[in-house]
């Protein structure tokens, strides 16, 4: 990344403001801001997350928000309610409060003298979530949002639950927001109130994976706040990015689908990063577009961001499988609109282990045939997160030893190069031994060689195969149930194989049924569609579309203690305990502006006996420390899932050290029946 130090407006920066929002609560605030502003007011972009504007995204901050700052926008940095430095307490994510507070900040920007009345959003992953949401309540000063990494649809396309299955990261991710809702406020700023408020931050916080679990299906919680619910209530112009190797590849194309105002669209090779520090790259000059996007909606200037395709994607080129990529191989494409008009859907029986060509009724596909497939707990280890962070390397591994225990369904040679673009589909007509069962569909690029690189997958609870009301399955009743893969652009080339691969578990990157399944396929009934874009299509985009990764000069940081970063497969053959353990410690660093050390450590692991699918269990621990000088403070959370066939148990424990002294201990034990899952 170039980092830019002459920008076009000198600015300034408040490291603390305390902006009012109802219930008498204060949120805390970091503002930079041109220095002109004082005299001419500019417009105020807001970023509007849990995760310590103070300190642990203080670097982050640094880079991309004084050089937007520096053309000419106030750039304003909020901790949500119960947060970093905000009074409060953050009880669970995207609540009615946390919405009602962003308008209340957005007023409060508004009507500042440097703010000249008009507001815009901005963020990836939980403010992206923010962003647009808040969009959909329409605050009068809110004019344009930008998002990267986020969903419209917060129960079937979030880290909960994909296609009404478990996901491990809904026990991740809950075991993430349990440590950072009960770190400390910083007494350097909040003075001798930061113990008050830490301490009723512990005492009223609770394991949100309890509540998530209580919400198997698809109700009033998870539609509260999914704007899938009601476009037409979007009426401000949207940005949108994502990765394909993100978990968040598919309301991009969602939302460029069903909004009606101006939008554009932009999926990289990325992980769950910004564009301009994406990972895997070739990361792009995102900033550039942000500022231009900005000066357009907010500025009224001329400059023509609206020209040009309004989606703009990396086409994948073909890679041997790795857990991690420097950079992805490719090109970018541009499609005029979505659904674009330069893609097909094609559609391709399945026949004995094949996969036909389009239209084929030959040998091997005119008599029905039933496959079955009853996968062991294995498959699954090799797939990587949910949605990859690039740290430590997650991505899925060759997919061949998964494969041996899931049902194959290869093309041929291919003759030709083949691309794709878009959410592949299966269509399955299928018939199962149990009342719950699940299937786990996997496209792989098969090299000449037989190493398998996963391209995309999707998940199916089949009681959800009818809607959102679920029911239990009657064993041998044949069904029609379409999984739909995560939207992907990846090329084929010739001489390479398509794989399909279904599989009846997939363990731990989704909790597995109650009871093993066997689960018949019947072909040529069961199709494979893909969204092919010719190869004689052109690109679509002029030369390169994106200027160099650029940025302000990060905060200055010094290491004090070494990362470690650990992502193992381990099988016991005395035992047959499987494990896979997560290892994310980012040491210890100092903030050298602020005098602060400040350490996170995260520990995963999720494990099962044989083919017992009640021994399915999984563990989330956080420690997070912050010292200066005398001050030492520490929180300890921990969170075990354990299962029957009819219930979830839920153990979690939440331990604060002040010094060397415990000063807080909470222990959870509950027990909750599981709903068709």
């Amino acid at each position: 990344m170039r980092h830019v130090t002459n920008l076009p407006h000198a600015v300034k920066e408040e490291e603390y403001v305390r902006i009012p929002v109802s219930g008498g609560i204060h949120l805390a605030a970091r503002i930079w801001r041109p220095v002109s502003s004082d005299t001419e007011p500019v417009p105020a972009v807001l970023e509007y997350i849990p995760y310590r504007r103070r300190d642990l995204t203080s670097v982050r901050d640094s880079v991309h928000h004084p050089y937007i700052a520096g053309h000419g926008y106030a750039c304003v940095r909020v901790d949500l309610r119960g947060t970093g430095d905000s009074e409060g307490v953050l009880r669970d994510e995207y609540l009615e409060v946390e919405q009602t507070d962003a308008e209340d900040v957005l007023a409060w920007l508004a009507e500042q003298p440097w703010c000249d009345g008009s507001t815009g959003m901005m963020g990836i992953s939980w403010g992206a979530f923010a962003a647009l949401q808040v969009a959909a309540r329409r605050p009068p000063s809110l004019k344009a949002i930008v998002i990267s990494s986020f969903t419209d649809d917060r129960y079937a396309d979030d880290m909960h639950y994909m296609g009404g299955c478990l996901l491990s990261d809904n026990l991740a991710e809950a075991g993430t927001m349990f440590a950072y809702g009960t770190c400390p406020p910083d007494p350097a700023l909040v003075g001798e109130r930061w113990r008050a408020m830490w301490l009723e931050r512990l005492e009223n916080t609770r394991p949100w994976v309890l509540e998530w679990l209580r919400h198997q299906r698809r109700d009033a919680y998870w539609r509260h706040a999914s704007v899938c619910e009601d476009y037409t209530a979007v009426q401000v112009p949207v940005l949108a990015s994502s990765g394909w190797a993100d978990g968040y590849s598919n309301a991009v194309t969602r939302l460029l689908e069903h909004l009606d105002v101006p939008r554009k669209g932009l999926v990289g090779p990325w992980s769950h990063k910004y564009p301009h520090l994406g990972e895997p790259g070739p990361a792009i000059g995102y900033l550039q577009e942000v500022v231009r996007w900005w000066d357009h909606w907010l500025k009224g200037a001329d400059n023509g961001v609206m020209d040009g395709p309004m989606l703009r994607a990396w086409m994948q080129e073909s890679v041997p499988p790795s857990t991690s990529y420097e950079e992805r191989p490719g090109r970018w494409v541009g499609e005029p609109s979505w659904p674009s008009p330069h893609v097909t859907p094609v559609v391709h029986p399945l026949g004995r282990h094949r996969i036909g060509t389009p239209g084929e009724r030959g040998e091997g596909m005119a008599r029905e045939e039933e496959l079955t497939v009853q996968s062991p707990l294995s498959v699954g280890q090799f797939a990587g997160k949910w949605a990859s962070y690039n740290a430590p390397p997650d991505l899925p591994y060759d997919q061949r030893e998964e494969d041996g225990g899931s049902l194959v369904f290869d093309t041929e040679p291919l003759t030709e190069r083949v691309e794709i673009l878009g959410a592949p589909t299966v269509e399955l007509e299928l018939s199962v031994s149990e009342p719950v069962a699940m299937v786990a569909a996997r496209l792989s690029d098969v090299a000449p060689d037989g190493r398998a690189t996963r391209v995309t997958y999707g998940l199916l609870n089949l009681t959800r195969a009818g809607g959102d009301e679920p029911e239990p399955l009657v064993p041998g009743r044949r069904y029609r149930a379409t999984v739909q893969l995560n939207g992907v652009a990846q090329a084929f080339p010739a001489g390479h194989r398509i794989r399909l691969s279904l599989s009846t578990s997939y363990w731990p990157l989704a909790w597995p049924p109650p009871r093993p399944v066997l689960t018949t396929v019947y072909v040529p009934a069961s199709t494979l569609t893909l969204p092919v874009r010719p190869t004689t299509e052109p690109d679509g985009v002029a030369g390169a579309p994106f200027g160099e990764p650029e940025g302000a000069e990060p905060i200055r940081t010094s290491r004090l203690a070494a990362p470690e970063q650990r992502w193992e497969v381990s099988r016991d053959l005395i035992g047959y305990r499987s494990a896979l353990e997560i290892v994310k410690d980012g040491g210890t660093v100092r903030f050298e502006d602020i005098g602060l050390d400040a350490r996170r450590r995260a520990y995963e692991r999720y494990e099962s006996v044989a083919d017992d699918f009640t021994s399915a269990r999984g563990e989330s621990e956080w420690t997070m420390e912050f010292t200066r000088g005398d001050w030492s403070v520490r929180t300890v959370t921990r969170t075990v899932l354990r299962c029957t066939g009819d219930e979830f148990a839920v153990h979690a424990t939440l331990d604060g050290y002040e010094g060397g002294d415990r000063v807080f201990s909470r222990t959870w034990n509950e027990r909750l029946p599981r709903d068709l899952v």
